[in-house]
């Protein structure tokens, strides 16, 4: 928006910007873990090829051209290697800019393998087994009655969404 009032140059400094969104205390620690881990030769950096499986290992579905796109933003001696400031920035802006909604919906699909588009007291027992939780149908059965807002057995993709922005994951 232009106002008159103010110097052409000086517009700038009125626009409203959003504040930059940084990593948690949490979010830090992990990615320097999957650094760590990922960084086998202790060099302090890594490469395309290790960015790019490390990424997608946390859970980015990244594809080549968006890792090359992103080692040459960040990479400004030409190396072909990202240092761990580097990656800390590219995964703040790729956390940053994720739709909790998408992430959520994805997250009920591992939930709904079946894709009925409900999680049922079959999808919770496979869930419970994978997990090598021993729970009853009953207990199983409570959990979904707990979140189950209009009491059809069932947890739909709505439900899902529901409790989970209610959480502090999301």
């Amino acid at each position: 928006m232009y106002r008159k009032d103010i110097p052409f140059a000086t517009h700038k400094l009125v626009t409203r910007r959003k504040p930059r969104q940084e990593l948690s205390d949490e979010q830090r620690k992990e990615l320097v873990e999957a650094f760590d881990l990922f960084d086998t030769n202790k060099s302090g950096s890594v490469d395309y090829y290790e960015l790019k499986v490390m990424m997608r290992a946390l859970g980015f579905d990244v594809k080549k051209q968006e890792v090359v796109k992103l080692v040459e933003e960040v990479d400004v001696h030409r190396s072909g290697r990202v240092h761990l400031d580097d990656f800390l920035e590219i995964m703040r802006r790729k956390i940053t800019s994720r739709d909790p909604d998408e992430e959520i919906i994805k997250a009920f699909a591992l939930f709904d393998d079946d894709q009925t588009g409900e999680i049922t007291l079959k999808n919770m027992r496979r869930i419970a087994k994978e997990m090598g939780e021993t729970l009853t149908d009953d207990e199983l059965q409570a959990m979904i009655d707990e979140f189950d807002s209009n009491q059809d057995g069932v947890i739909s993709q709505e439900e899902f969404l529901s409790i989970m922005k209610q959480s502090s994951m999301y």
